[in-house]
């Protein structure tokens, strides 16, 4: 049996030729469904606090990934004062969610992450003293991205600056002196999903550009 196909007839040659166009356009453009998305931009607009979380264990091999992702972070001096206490402990994670306002979901948590800064790392002088804020926070937000990449939930709940949390965490955790925590971070996997939060605001953008 012999196949045959139909040449298609065009009465006119603009016809033609918008036809040829149309063929070679469609061979020299890149299809959109294959063009790869920006999977950093999607993860971080994506990203929003997840503060219930299913019985599910966190493996060991993401909590690592969640650590790397944190410690890859940017450090002033390169100092990288942070520490990343792993708290698994049942009875530890209840204690810290009553004694927490902002932490009650650590009661249902499979862990948390304090992340902590060393105020003698680096021998900081009276400016830098306060460096490792800014260091942990950026650790903190690479934490947080990552979580949400791996399909993990996660919240910052914050401690410091607040006198109260601070000693309460540094009691629990039996910190030294030198260590401070900046955050308690719940993680686990998300019980449900939220909408993230559309926080683009043009208002907030200053221009200084020079004057034609």
């Amino acid at each position: 049996m012999t196949l045959s196909i139909k040449r298609p007839v065009f009465r006119s040659p603009i016809l033609l030729r918008l036809f040829l166009f149309a063929i070679i356009l469609a061979i020299n453009t890149p299809s959109v469904m294959s063009q790869p998305a920006n999977e950093t931009l999607k993860t971080i607009h994506d990203r929003t606090s997840i503060r219930s979380y299913t019985e599910e264990a966190v493996p060991a091999s993401m909590l690592e990934t969640l650590l790397r992702a944190a410690m890859a972070a940017p450090s002033s001096r390169n100092v990288q004062p942070w520490l990343f206490y792993i708290v698994e402990d049942r009875a530890l994670l209840t204690r810290l969610s009553e004694e927490l306002p902002s932490a009650r979901m650590l009661a249902q948590a499979p862990l948390a992450i304090v992340v902590c800064g060393d105020t003698q790392k680096g021998d900081p002088n009276a400016e830098q003293v306060h460096n490792w804020v800014m260091d942990c926070s950026a650790a903190t937000q690479n934490l947080l991205l990552a979580a949400h990449s791996l399909g993990l939930g996660a919240v910052w709940t914050g401690v410091y600056p607040y006198a109260e949390r601070i000693s309460t965490v540094r009691a629990a955790l039996n910190l030294p002196g030198h260590i401070v925590p900046l955050n308690v971070v719940p993680v686990g996997f998300p019980a449900a999903h939220a909408h993230p939060k559309d926080k683009w605001d043009e208002g907030k953008v200053i221009f200084k550009r020079t004057e034609e």
